[in-house]
C-alpha cells in the first residue's frame, strides 16, 4: 500500500442514526388525536419529526476558501456527467476570467477528470500537509485518480471509500475558490449522502440522456437531493430541456 492509500486510509467516517417510537393509541382516543393534530399540532408534529431525523447526522461544514459548491450528479452511469462538470469549470472560467474555479472528482471507482482535464501525476503536499490540487487549463483539480496508477482497480468496501471522500473533501489546499465544481459518481448512495450532509451546497445539476429508463433514474436523483435539502428548483426540468435540444446521430 502507497502513501496516498495509507493518507487517505487514515481515520474513518463513522455514521449515527437517530430515532423514535410510538405507542399506538386506540378507539376514541386516536380520534380525539387525529383531530388535535389539524393545524398547529400537525406543523408541530412535522417539526418534532425534522428534529428527529436530523439526530446523528453530521454538521455541515464549507471547505475552507470555497465560496460555492456546485454538484453534478446522475442516476445512471454513461449519460455524459463527468463531460457536464468538465465543461461546466470550463465555462465558468472562461465567462469570467477574475473567478478562481476548481473541480473534485469524487468517483472513486471510476475517476474521469484526470483524462478529460489531460492531467497526470501525484499531488504534492502543503507545510499543513494537505494536498495540492493539479492545475491545468486554469482549474484546479482534484481526483481519486490522481492517487492511483491509471490501470490499478480500487478494490475498497464502503468504510474505505467513505474515509477517502473525507479527505478529497477536507484534506485539499483549495486556496481561495468563487466555484468547486464537485463531479459526483452515478447513483443516490453513501457518496452522494455523505457530500451532500458534509458540505453545504449551492446547487446540483441532474444530468440524464432521453431514454425512459434514464429519465426515471434521473427523477430519483432530483428527488434525492431535495430531500437532503439541497436547492432544487427546475434541475431535471432544465437537464431535460437540454438534452432534447441536442441534434440527432443522423443530423
Amino acid at each position: 500500500m502507497g502513501i496516498w492509500q495509507r493518507l487517505l486510509l487514515f481515520g474513518g467516517v463513522s455514521l449515527r442514526a437517530g430515532g423514535g417510537a410510538t405507542a399506538p393509541l386506540g378507539g376514541s382516543r386516536a380520534m380525539v388525536c387525529g383531530r388535535q393534530l389539524s393545524g398547529a399540532g400537525s406543523e408541530t408534529l412535522k417539526q418534532r419529526r425534522t428534529q428527529i431525523m436530523s439526530r446523528g447526522l453530521p454538521k455541515q461544514k464549507p471547505i475552507e476558501g470555497v465560496k460555492q459548491v456546485i454538484v453534478v450528479a446522475s442516476g445512471k452511469g454513461g449519460v455524459g456527467k463527468s463531460t457536464t462538470a468538465v465543461n461546466l469549470a470550463l465555462a465558468l472560467a472562461a465567462n469570467d476570467s477574475s473567478k478562481a474555479i476548481g473541480l473534485l472528482d469524487v468517483d472513486v471507482y471510476g475517476p474521469s477528470v484526470p483524462k478529460m482535464m489531460n492531467l497526470k501525476g501525484n499531488p504534492e503536499l502543503s507545510q499543513s500537509n494537505l494536498m495540492r490540487p493539479l492545475l491545468n487549463y486554469g482549474i484546479a483539480c482534484m481526483s481519486m485518480g490522481f492517487l492511483v496508477e491509471e490501470s490499478e482497480p480500487v478494490v475498497w468496501r464502503g468504510l474505505m471509500v467513505m474515509s477517502a471522500i473525507e479527505k478529497l473533501l477536507r484534506q485539499v489546499d483549495w486556496g481561495q475558490l468563487d466555484y468547486l465544481v464537485v463531479d459526483m459518481p452515478p447513483g443516490t448512495g453513501d457518496v452522494q449522502l455523505s457530500v451532500s450532509q458534509n458540505i453545504p451546497i449551492t446547487g446540483a445539476v441532474i444530468v440524464s440522456t432521453p431514454q425512459d429508463i434514464a429519465l426515471m433514474d434521473a427523477h430519483k436523483g432530483a428527488e434525492m437531493f431535495r430531500r437532503v435539502h439541497v436547492p432544487a428548483k427546475a434541475y431535471l426540468r432544465i437537464a431535460v430541456e437540454v438534452v432534447r435540444r441536442l441534434p440527432s446521430p443522423s443530423e
